[in-house]
Parts: C-alpha cells; sequence; structure tokens
C-alpha cells in the first residue's frame, strides 16, 4: 500500500477535514471563538455550516421564516439564540427539541400567534425568554412554561394578548421580571384574579405605568392599581343577570326541598299516629277478652 494510502495518511486527511469543518463559517455571517453572528445580512433561510460547537448564534434583523429543528439539534451546546426581527410563524412547536441547553431565546418582533406547551417545553434550563412585540399573539397556553421553572425573565409585551391565566406565570418559581405594556387587556371578572396575583407579587414589571386596560371602554386606559379597585367593586359586590338566576334556582330547590321534607314528615306522622290507634284498639281487646 502506498504511504498516501496508509491507515495513518487516512486518519490524518480525517482530522484535517474535521478540523477545517470545525472552523467554518456560514456565508454572509461573522464567526469567532464559540459565536456565529448573522445580523442583517437578509437571510431567507437557516444558514449552514455552522460549527458544531456554537453556543451563542445570532440571527437577528433577516426574513427567516422556518427554524429547522434537525439543524438546530446538531448544535447541542447552543446556550444563546438571538431571532429577533425575523418572520417566524406558528410551526415552532417541537422546534427546540435538540437544543435543551437553550439559557437566552428572543423571538421578539416576528409573527408568532400562540404559544403552546410544545412550543418550549423542551428548554428545561431556559432563564430569559422574549416574545415580545408579536402583534398577532392573541393566545399563550396555560401551562405553555410549566417546564421552564428556570425562567426569571419573561417579555410578552406589545403583542395581541387579551387574557393570561394566572397559573401561567405564578407557578414559576424563579421569575424574577415580567414584561406586560402595551397589551389589549380585557379587565373583566375574569381578569381579576390575574390583576389581584400582580399586585402582591414580588414579580417586577419594567414599564408599568403603560400596563393598562385596553377594553371594557370604561376601563380604557386604567392602570392595573385602579382597575383592580374597580373589578373588586363591579365583580365582588354586584350581581349580573345569571347571578340572580342561579341564585332563583338554588332559592326555588331549597323551597321545594323544604316542602317535600314537610310533606314526608307528615305522611310519617300520620302513619305513626295510626300505628299507635291501632296498638291501643288491639290492647283494649285482649283486656276485654280476659275480663
Amino acid at each position: 500500500m502506498s504511504p498516501s494510502g496508509s491507515p495513518r495518511s487516512l486518519s490524518l486527511v480525517f482530522l484535517l477535514g474535521m478540523a477545517s469543518q470545525g472552523i467554518s463559517c456560514p456565508s454572509r455571517c461573522s464567526c469567532q471563538y464559540l459565536e456565529v453572528n448573522c445580523t442583517g445580512q437578509q437571510l431567507q433561510e437557516f444558514p449552514v455550516d455552522i460549527p458544531l460547537d456554537t453556543r451563542q448564534l445570532i440571527l437577528a434583523a433577516n426574513n427567516v421564516s422556518y427554524l429547522p429543528p434537525v439543524e438546530l439539534s446538531f448544535l447541542a451546546d447552543l446556550v444563546y439564540l438571538d431571532c429577533r426581527k425575523n418572520l417566524l410563524g406558528d410551526d415552532l412547536d417541537f422546534t427546540f427539541i435538540g437544543v435543551a441547553r437553550l439559557v437566552y431565546l428572543d423571538l421578539s418582533f416576528n409573527n408568532l400567534s400562540q404559544v403552546t406547551f410544545s412550543t418550549f417545553s423542551h428548554l428545561l434550563s431556559l432563564v430569559v425568554l422574549k416574545i415580545s412585540d408579536n402583534p398577532n399573539l392573541v393566545a399563550i397556553e396555560k401551562d405553555a412554561f410549566a417546564n421552564n421553572t428556570w425562567l426569571r425573565h419573561l417579555d410578552v409585551s406589545r403583542t395581541g394578548l387579551t387574557f393570561l391565566d394566572t397559573s401561567t406565570v405564578r407557578d414559576l418559581p424563579n421569575l424574577r421580571l415580567l414584561g406586560l405594556s402595551d397589551n389589549l387587556w380585557h379587565c373583566n371578572c375574569s381578569f381579576l384574579d390575574f390583576i389581584t396575583w400582580m399586585m402582591e407579587s414580588d414579580v417586577h414589571f419594567p414599564d408599568a405605568d403603560n400596563i393598562t386596560c385596553y377594553t371594557p371602554a370604561g376601563l380604557r386606559a386604567l392602570r392595573m392599581p385602579a382597575a383592580e379597585a374597580q373589578l373588586h367593586f363591579s365583580c365582588l359586590t354586584q350581581l349580573h343577570k345569571q347571578d340572580y338566576v342561579f341564585l332563583g334556582l338554588v332559592g326555588f330547590c331549597i323551597f321545594l326541598a323544604g316542602t317535600v321534607a314537610a310533606w314526608l314528615a307528615g305522611v310519617c306522622a300520620v302513619i305513626y299516629e295510626a300505628h299507635a290507634s291501632k296498638g291501643e284498639e288491639e290492647e283494649e281487646e285482649e283486656e276485654e277478652e280476659d275480663t
């Protein structure tokens, strides 16, 4: 065998190939140690040839509309991903299944419309999540962040949200900062529990002056402390039509139960008296026969 074809030569070629691959950099991106920066390069797709040991990937200000889960899963050491100002939509479920070490994720200024349990459930180490400035974001499932127990900073400001279930954020033990400003909050009785939690929690709310009600019209632009007072009065002291119907049904049931109970008591009393009278008559007849 020639020297060029010896096992040692083949191993050297393989190692040199791996080394050259390790220092590769995606086209139109800049790379340095463990970091790839593709900011503002008008990329239409997720870049290829990203070094496998990359820990920080910045794709901000591009036109990327899809994050391929398989390609992302190759970046198992990724801890920082910045995808703000792109065109990402609703196909993010299970996208991050292969980047479980991710600590920082920025998806702000995109086209998200909902967040489900499957969107971020595999990001067990996530500390910072920014999904603000998604104007079409109208729904976040109540258990969307159930697995993100290390989450400290969550920003959902400037979206289309009108409601957020209290348990969605209340059950995050490490949450310290929550952005909620400039949303379309519907301040009705169902939202009172969330507002009360805001007032009582230790979480910091940046730009708190802009966390206001959008509907109903009577509470528009009202800040949350004032809205809580209004809702406490209207929701806890005033009865609505359905409440009167419910109370009427309860009263009718109580009346009916009382009537039935009284009738049964009367029937039992009559039976008892009849039985007692019959017993007395039998005793009298027995006494007469003895005499």
